[in-house]
């Protein structure tokens, strides 16, 4: 893939007069997303206790519609942390807390860490809250065996899709964070909270097995999906990756986070999330606008694009490169120690 030109010095001042048209949210347009959400959501889950009765064959296949509405009420919750959704804050924060519970998500506290995330993409010196943990190459040589493994390990990808998903939201989300405020703390107990007695209701009315045998494979398709859409938006080759003294948000948006273009079906589960860096560069925007918005300004379709096809390479992406500006994986990395250890050889020869 050739590497995208960086956005020039017009668009990085003109972009906020470009996204300003797609910035206001359409009440009618945001209650009827909650409606074709929730409501199908909540038929597929009565339909896959009913299908128990039948064959759990039946049960797994409504697993994976119900896991795609799972990942759509995310991106209702995500658009309301991000005041995108409707013009009140009061009523971003509950339907945002409501579809969080849906999704085992505290709100607040998910909201505060990913608006670090947004202000610090692309920044090598402010990494590390809501985002893939990403090496530079000289960091990971640094390190010592042991945590160069670790490091081995959480960039696998049955870690990161498998285990890294499920460890996030029903584990780490379950406790306050280290700087959460008030309103982040109340937050994770109420959703806990409501969870418990969700759970319990649950269980009591239709038993643990029959919970388990629906919640689990949805889960599972839901979390996979979601932390594959997060991955492959910003961990691809030709990503951006600077020191905060040359870093650059506009730039950061544009050549940092990808333009994922999917199958018509799949951008609609994903809630558009795929204009990510439409949604990087302005996150004001509601997500049934993110296309628009990308199709009426040419200069945004410059974006790094990925097909489904070319984003399945990004997996083996590990660590950034700050020589060559791309990312590379761990075998790149072997064949460039043994070139740079040749080339060594090479001139101490050469010098007797």
């Amino acid at each position: 893939m050739p590497k995208p030109s960086l956005p020039g010095p017009a668009l990085t001042v003109a972009w906020r007069e470009l996204v300003h048209p797609h910035m206001t949210p359409d009440k009618k347009r945001s209650i009827w997303q909650i409606v074709n959400t929730v409501v199908p959501l909540a038929v597929l889950y009565f339909l896959m206790y009913q299908s128990l009765s039948y064959s759990y064959w039946l049960t797994l296949a409504l697993a994976f519609p119900a896991g795609g509405f799972t990942v759509r009420a995310f991106i209702i919750m995500h658009d309301c942390g991000h005041g995108s959704f409707f013009k009140s804050s009061s009523a971003n924060h509950w339907v945002g807390t409501i579809c969080g519970i849906l999704v085992h998500t505290p709100y607040f506290r998910w909201t505060h860490e990913h608006a670090i995330h947004h202000a610090t993409s692309g920044d090598l010196d402010r990494r590390g809250v809501g985002d893939v943990v990403t090496l530079t190459i000289k960091e990971y040589l640094s390190r010592t065996k042991w945590h160069r493994f670790t490091y081995r390990v959480y960039r696998h990808p049955f870690v990161t899709f498998f285990v890294g998903p499920h460890y996030i939201f029903l584990f780490r989300l379950r406790f306050v964070g280290k700087h959460s405020g008030q309103r982040e703390r109340r937050g994770v107990y109420l959703t806990n909270a409501v969870l418990i007695t969700l759970w319990a209701l649950s269980i009591w009315s239709i038993g643990l097995p029959a919970v388990l045998l629906i919640w689990v494979p949805v889960q599972m398709i839901a979390g996979v999906s979601g932390v594959w859409l997060f991955y492959v938006q910003h961990q691809y080759e030709d990503t951006y990756w600077q020191p905060n003294k040359h870093w650059d948000y506009a730039t950061a948006a544009l050549m940092g986070s990808s333009y994922y273009k999917l199958p018509r079906l799949l951008q609609w589960f994903s809630g558009n999330i795929g204009f990510h860096h439409i949604h990087h560069l302005c996150a004001k925007i509601p997500n049934y606008k993110l296309e628009a918005c990308h199709r009426q300004n040419p200069p945004f379709q410059q974006a790094p694009t990925l097909t489904f096809w070319k984003s399945l390479r990004c997996v083996k992406l590990k660590l950034w490169d700050e020589d060559r500006q791309r990312l590379i994986g761990f075998r790149e990395l072997k064949k460039l120690r043994s070139m740079s250890r040749a080339t060594a050889l090479t001139r101490r020869l050469a010098i007797r």
